[in-house]
């Protein structure tokens, strides 16, 4: 009997753990239940790369889950991962690095998604031979993904060009490059910095300053959340880097070689003739073998088109927030810029800080900034104004539209995070085809 009752004791014992993880557990899929019936309410899914589940092959760990920076993308429904947001997948891939039975690979969203992105075959490659493009322009977000695809499409550059000829000095008359770079982002740098390695001769064109966007972000904004891996460097282990970290380690690798970038230089065209690229800027002509465009997507910052936008005090970028206290301030978005922006200029001292945002809720933010931005509604350090839009910036302040009711709000700053009018015009000005495209194979002439 004695034995018994011990065996009793222990069953209770873990039937009383199996019972808690098993309540958890239901609670858990439940929840991913709603959040995902709620994410098919706002979006039609991923528009870029994401993931592709086997659930045959899932096993259920929840390691995909975990591993995800992004917050509930992933979620457990019946047992399996399931895609739960997908419009918040921005293709980081460590799911599919984590996932022990390798179910998960990364795919690309269906064409009727990506409609309005350039065709690119798997080396990055648009309809146009030996015509790249690297980083966001290509549908794909995040600095890791730029550098991978900066890097792959110099690599495959240089497989083509036949062994042994010889290159033209980069500053001989008419020279031909073997690659022209335009931009100086992280994608840029990137296929700068491997074009160096590859011995390439090589120009790099930016229209602003060696960064691109990454100069433009917030002070200390989180750039970086995985390693990656840098040409003439090799593989960056810090898991998480700020915009000053990352911009002093561009300029540290940068200055081992000998980089052809001029800054300043906006790109007007791309031609190609008897396959050599003409590319022109507003005071120059340069030729080569392979462009690589890194241009980024955001593009020109776009605009509302409402009376008062183009008085001084309403901006589209916030570069640093401490410049700025005491103030009347509004923010219009509701994407991470605008989170990320309301909350730093809530840290300064004496702002009034308000959202406007158009829709209900928050829908589209990583889930740290949804984490941070309800603390800051709850601790009231922010005010959010759902289902609102400005119709008129004035002198001193806003008139909003709150589902027809009008209100007016002091202002003396008003930033607007609407999104960048993409370059599309400018691709398909150069003959690059949008949407899906059977791929085709090429060589680069002498």
């Amino acid at each position: 009997m004695e034995f018994l009752f011990s065996w009793a004791i222990a069953f209770l014992v873990l039937m009383i753990f199996v019972g808690r993880y098993w309540v958890a557990h239901r609670k858990r899929e439940s929840q991913a239940r709603i959040a995902a019936e709620r994410a098919g309410l706002f979006s039609n899914g991923p528009v870029g790369q994401h993931p592709h589940i086997q659930t045959d092959a899932c096993i259920g760990c929840g390691g995909c889950i975990m591993a995800c920076p992004e917050g509930d993308v992933l979620g457990l429904i019946d047992g399996k991962a399931t895609i739960i947001k997908g419009h918040k997948c921005i293709g980081h891939g460590l799911c599919a690095e984590e996932c022990p039975v390798g179910a998960i690979t990364m795919v690309l969203a269906p064409p009727s998604a990506t409609a309005d992105l350039p065709f690119l075959t798997p080396e990055h490659e648009t309809s146009i031979p030996n015509l790249f493009i690297a980083g966001e322009l290509g549908g794909l977000a995040l600095i890791k993904n730029a550098v991978n695809q900066g890097r792959t499409c110099i690599d495959v550059i240089a497989s083509r060009l036949q062994p042994g000829r010889t290159h033209n000095p980069a500053n001989a008359p008419d020279a031909t490059f073997d690659v022209i770079i335009v931009g100086a982002g992280p994608a840029g740098i990137t296929a700068s910095l491997r074009a160096a390695e590859h011995g390439l001769s090589a120009l790099t064109l930016e229209r602003e300053t060696v960064g691109g966007t990454v100069t433009k972000y917030p002070r200390e904004k989180l750039v970086m959340t995985s390693p990656v891996e840098f040409p003439l460097y090799g593989k960056l282990h810090s898991t998480q880097l700020s915009k000053e970290e990352l911009l002093a380690f561009w300029g540290k690798v940068m200055r081992r070689a000998d980089l052809n970038i001029q800054t300043g230089k906006s790109v007007e065209s791309v031609r190609l003739e008897n396959r050599v690229f003409r590319v022109k800027t507003g005071d120059a002509e340069y030729r080569a073998r392979a462009v690589v465009l890194a241009l980024g997507r955001s593009g020109t910052p776009r605009k509302l088109g409402l009376p008062g936008e183009d008085l001084p005090h309403v901006l589209y970028r916030l570069i640093e927030a401490e410049h700025y206290t005491d103030k009347e301030i509004l923010v219009v978005g509701g994407g991470d810029s605008a989170v990320e922006a309301a909350m730093g200029l809530a840290h300064q001292r004496g702002n009034r800080v308000t959202i406007s945002y158009r829709k209900e809720t928050f829908t589209r933010l990583k889930d740290r900034n949804e984490r941070r931005i309800l603390e800051h509604i709850r601790d009231r350090r922010i005010e959010v104004v759902f289902n609102s839009t400005p119709i008129e910036f004035r002198e001193k302040s806003s008139v909003l539209d709150c589902s027809g009711e009008m209100r007016e709000i002091a202002t003396d700053f008003v930033w607007i995070f609407a999104g960048g009018t993409a370059p599309n015009d400018f691709l398909r000005n150069i003959g690059i085809t949008f949407g899906n495209l059977k791929s085709t194979e090429c060589s680069i002439g002498r």
